[in-house]
């Protein structure tokens, strides 16, 4: 039997031949081929399968990761939410192949906001992996972002896309949910820049901001949609009517993120290439690493994964215990460390006494870390004695 296009283009590139939300013809060149040779999906956990932090947060007020690796909650003086990795067992984006969303819930509302007020769904990259847009450059690509969206309020929500290594130079385009409590797929098309080329290296470069309410001071000016311009932020949430921080009853979720290359339409978009779970984490762990168990939170009461170091060999009662780790995957940079020891405190490590089984809780000190590696020491312990300790590393941007 001859293979068509499509099964040639999934064969080589390892993409699922899922449906995105457009139509089954799909020629070679949108399978990923013609802009994006390596078949790597842009955006790590697009799919929003993997939470090493947690599952599910209540009572945010301020900005982090709390739960989908690589997604932020960014909130600013804007009311309380929980945020949460949904599990999906039906709807549109269920039978695309999503089993898991981002979701953020409204449960502290604040229906007037201070004109500086924001709130946004955040996601970043390095430079280094976008070279292929030639930012900058007479022979710029456009940007094609599409994505599942559901929220029980339907209206106008905007999307910025923020250069931080030219000046904030930005470029939004808007989307529309026209169907309350529905997962719909959206396509954004973000216009070519010839201004301003991305830094090839590991640091911050372009952020993508889902914009979900704010005060005036980011909705008073009119934007030019489609186009690169200049920073400024009245424009970035001009005309979005989501608001979702006005409300307890209200809910905004996405999952299925992807970013390609060139100008694409529902019908032309590259399959999501969805990773196996294995795959999705190893890229995610670039970022963020744990000792836990993937499902459970950092700072738990747990021996399950806990690192036990070697004894005391100093024989001093300032004898250095120490530990080398070497990461499961290197860091974008030296990341920050933080030790635990078997009862959820931070800081401290869990040292057992040679010839006791009671353990005793002593400060964890960093030494010599970098991004693929680090040493933990601490000091006044006896010859024998030994440290168990889990850690995290976070090395997000």
């Amino acid at each position: 039997m001859a293979l068509s296009k499509i099964d040639v283009a999934n064969m080589l590139t390892g993409a699922t031949p899922v449906a995105n939300g457009g139509t089954a013809a799909t020629t070679l060149a949108a399978a990923g081929l013609g802009k994006r040779p390596n078949a790597k999906p842009l955006i790590v956990n697009g799919s929003m399968d993997v939470a090493q932090r947690a599952t599910s947060v209540t009572g945010k007020t301020t900005t982090d990761i709390y739960t989908v690796d690589r997604m932020s909650a960014v909130i600013g003086s804007i009311g309380t939410y929980t945020v949460a990795q949904e599990a999906q067992t039906s709807g549109n984006a269920f039978a695309n192949g999503f089993a898991n969303a981002w979701r953020i819930d409204c449960t502290s509302a604040d229906a007037s906001p201070a004109a500086s007020d924001q709130l946004q769904m955040q996601y970043t990259f390095e430079g280094q992996d976008l070279q292929l847009f030639k930012k900058g450059t007479s022979n710029a690509e456009k940007f094609t972002l599409a994505f599942w969206v559901k929220s029980n309020k339907t209206g106008t929500g905007n999307i910025q896309l923020k250069d931080k290594d030219n000046s904030n130079r930005q470029c939004t385009q808007s989307y529309t949910i026209s169907s309350a409590n529905t997962w719909e797929h959206k396509v954004c098309v973000f216009g070519a820049d010839t201004t301003g080329a991305f830094d090839d290296d590991n640091a911050k470069s372009l952020i993508i901001n889902w914009w979900l309410g704010s005060g005036t001071d980011s909705s008073s000016g009119t934007a030019n949609h489609g186009t690169w311009e200049a920073q400024d932020q009245t424009k970035v949430n001009d005309g979005g009517t989501l608001n979702i921080n006005d409300n307890t009853a209200n809910d905004w979720a996405i999952t299925g993120i992807q970013l390609e290359v060139g100008e694409f339409t529902s019908s032309t978009l590259p399959p999501f290439q969805h990773e196996s779970f294995g795959d999705n984490l190893q890229r995610c762990l670039r970022y963020f690493e744990k000792t836990y168990e993937i499902g459970t939170a950092p700072g738990t009461a747990t021996g399950t994964g806990i690192i036990r170091s070697g004894g005391n060999q100093g024989g001093r009662t300032s004898g250095r215990m120490g530990d080398s780790t070497t990461y499961v995957v290197g860091k974008r940079a030296a990341p920050t460390v933080v030790f635990f020891d078997s009862g959820g405190n931070s800081g401290v490590m869990s040292r057992l006494d040679q010839g006791s089984s009671s353990a005793t809780n002593k400060n964890a000190t960093l030494a010599n870390g970098c991004s693929k590696s680090f040493e933990v020491t601490s000091t006044g312990d006896s010859t024998g004695d030994c440290m168990n300790y889990h850690f995290t590393a976070e090395a997000e941007l």
